[in-house]
C-alpha cells in the first residue's frame, strides 16, 4: 500500500462534501474520499422518484458555510440539492479528491502502524483518520414478503427508480407509505391505469406549505446578505421550537393532531377511507410527513388503498389475507431505508481486533454519535442518535464536522498517532441518552425506522440540536486516551 493519507472519507453526500471543505479550509489537503457511485451525492443523487424533494426549508438546507441563495421554492426539490452539492464540491475545490466507483469493503485499524487499512474493490490504501459518512439513509429495505422474488412484472424500490419503465397506463402497486411513497403517489396516480397502495400503518401527515419564491425575493436575498441570515435564523428557530412536543413533552403534539385530522378531513370525505387513514398511535413516534396532494391522489378514480395486511407476491400480483389477488404490471416499493445499520455492510476492525459488529451487538452506539470506543481516529457522520425528527439535519451534520475537524487537528498539531474515547465516557453518555430516551415520542410504543431490532430509539438526538451543538463545539481531551506519534 501507499504513504497514508491524512484522511479518508467514506461517501460523497452533504457529509462527506462537507467533511471536506472545512478540512481543506483548515489546511488539511491529503484526502481522499471514496464513494461507491459514479456520482457525489448520496440520497440526493439516488433518490429521483417522481416528485422527490425535501420537507425541511430551503433556507435551513444548506451549509452555514456554503449558503445558497436561489432556491426556486420554500422547500428544495431533489434537483436543486444535488446541483448544490455539485457546486459545492466544484467551487471548493473538493471533486478531484474524490475516488467515484470505488466501494469499501472494510477498514482494519493496524496498531503498530497507527493507521487504517481500508480495503475497497480496486485495491488497498491507508489513512491515519477515517471518517464514515455513509449516512442513515443509503441501503434501501425490502420488505419479506413471502414470493418476493418470483413477480413476472417489473419492480423497484422508490430509491432506485427505473426510469426505463412507462408507467403510462399501467397497473401498479405501491407497497408502502412513508415519507418517500408520499411523494410519488400523486405524480404516479396521474398517470396509471389503476393504483393499489399497500398501506401498513396510516401516517401523520401536515399540509406543506410550498410555493415557489418569487424572482423579486430572489434577487433580495442576493443583494443583502443580513437579510439571507436573519431568514435562516427564523427559519431556524420556528422548527427548534416543535422539539419539546417530540423530546420531553409528547402530549404537546395534541394541537398538531388536530391540524393533522382537520387536513385529512378537508381532503377525503369518503368516511371508510377518511378511518383507514386516521393513525391509530401517537403522533411523532413515526415520522410525520408533509403533503399537500397525497389525501387528494387517493380519492383518484383508479387509486384504492389497501389495509389488509399481504400475504404473499406471485408472479402476476399481490395477495392479501382475505386471499384477494391484485394483479399488476409493476410494483414499486416505498419501504424506507435500513437506517440502523449504518456502516454496513462493511467490516470495520479496530483495537485488538475487536469487529465494530461485536461492540455493537446490544446497538449501535457511539460518544456523541461521532466516536466509537476501541477505534482509534474512527469518525462517524450522522452516526448513531444523531438523527433529528423536527430540525435540519444539515445543522447537525455541521455541528459533528467541527467536532471531528477539532479532533484532526488536535493529533496533528500535538503529534498523536491516535486518540481513542474512554470506554467509560462513551458508557456514560449511552446511559444518559437512553435515559432521556424514556420521555421522547420514539419511546410511546409504536414500531418505526427509528428502533432497532430491540425496539430501542438508536437514530435520533434525544433532545434541542443547540444543546447537541453545545455537547459537540470543542472535543475535550480528558475523554481520550492517546498515544503520540
Amino acid at each position: 500500500m501507499s504513504s497514508p493519507h491524512s484522511v479518508v472519507i467514506i461517501g460523497a453526500g452533504f457529509g462527506g462534501i462537507g467533511m471536506a471543505i472545512r478540512l481543506k479550509q483548515a489546511g488539511v489537503h491529503d484526502l481522499v474520499i471514496l464513494e461507491k457511485a459514479d456520482e457525489l451525492g448520496g440520497t440526493w443523487r439516488d433518490n429521483t422518484y417522481p416528485g422527490a424533494a425535501c420537507d425541511i426549508p430551503s433556507r435551513l438546507y444548506s451549509f452555514s458555510f456554503a449558503p445558497k441563495t436561489g432556491w426556486s421554492r420554500k422547500f428544495p426539490t431533489q434537483r436543486e440539492i444535488l446541483d448544490y452539492l455539485r457546486d459545492c464540491a466544484d467551487t471548493y475545490g473538493v471533486t478531484p479528491h474524490i475516488r467515484f466507483g470505488t466501494e469499501v469493503l472494510g477498514a482494519a485499524f493496524d496498531e503498530d502502524s497507527a493507521v487504517w487499512r481500508v480495503r475497497t474493490e480496486g485495491g488497498g490504501l491507508t489513512a491515519q483518520v477515517l471518517i464514515s459518512a455513509c449516512g442513515q439513509l443509503s441501503r434501501p429495505a425490502m420488505p419479506r414478503i413471502e414470493g418476493l422474488d418470483t413477480f413476472a412484472g417489473t419492480s423497484f424500490h422508490s430509491a432506485r427508480w427505473d426510469h426505463g419503465f412507462d408507467l403510462t397506463g399501467k397497473r401498479v402497486a405501491v407497497i408502502g407509505t412513508g415519507a418517500s411513497a408520499v411523494q410519488f403517489v400523486p405524480p404516479v396516480a396521474e398517470r396509471v391505469a389503476r393504483l393499489h397502495v399497500f398501506q401498513r400503518s396510516a401516517p401523520y401527515i401536515l399540509d406543506k406549505p410550498d410555493r415557489p419564491y418569487a424572482a423579486w425575493e430572489r434577487a433580495l436575498l442576493d443583494l443583502i446578505p443580513p437579510l439571507r441570515a436573519l431568514g435562516r435564523a427564523r427559519t431556524y428557530l420556528a422548527v427548534e421550537a416543535r422539539a419539546p412536543a417530540f423530546v420531553k413533552y409528547p402530549r404537546l403534539m395534541a394541537r398538531a393532531v388536530e391540524v393533522s385530522r382537520r387536513h385529512l378531513s378537508e381532503h377525503v370525505r369518503d368516511r371508510d377511507l377518511r378511518r383507514a387513514l386516521t393513525p391509530d398511535y401517537p403522533m411523532g413516534c413515526k415520522r410525520i410527513l408533509l403533503s399537500d396532494d397525497y389525501y387528494r391522489a387517493l380519492t383518484r378514480p383508479g387509486v384504492e388503498l389497501v389495509t389488509d395486511p399481504i400475504e404473499r407476491i406471485t408472479p402476476t400480483g399481490v395477495v392479501t389475507r382475505d386471499g384477494t389477488e391484485r394483479t399488476v404490471d409493476a410494483i414499486i416499493y416505498g419501504t424506507g431505508f435500513e437506517a440502523g445499520a449504518f456502516l454496513a455492510p462493511m467490516r470495520i476492525t479496530g483495537r485488538g481486533g475487536r469487529e465494530l459488529t461485536d461492540a455493537w451487538r446490544d446497538g449501535a452506539q457511539a460518544y456523541l454519535g461521532i466516536t466509537v470506543s476501541g477505534f482509534p481516529n474512527l469518525f462517524l457522520l450522522y452516526g448513531p442518535n444523531t438523527n433529528l425528527g423536527h430540525n435540519s439535519i444539515i445543522y447537525m451534520l455541521e455541528s459533528q464536522i467541527r467536532y471531528i475537524l477539532g479532533c484532526v487537528t488536535a493529533i496533528r498539531r500535538h503529534g498523536l498517532a491516535w486518540i481513542d474515547v474512554r470506554p467509560e465516557v462513551q458508557r456514560a453518555f449511552i446511559e444518559d441518552v437512553r435515559e432521556r430516551m424514556g420521555a421522547t415520542v420514539w419511546s410511546q410504543g409504536c414500531s418505526s425506522w427509528y428502533l432497532d431490532e430491540r425496539g430501542r430509539p438508536v437514530t435520533n438526538w434525544p433532545g434541542f440540536t443547540m444543546a447537541y451543538r453545545r455537547a459537540t463545539r470543542r472535543p475535550d481531551p480528558r475523554d481520550f486516551q492517546v498515544r503520540t506519534a
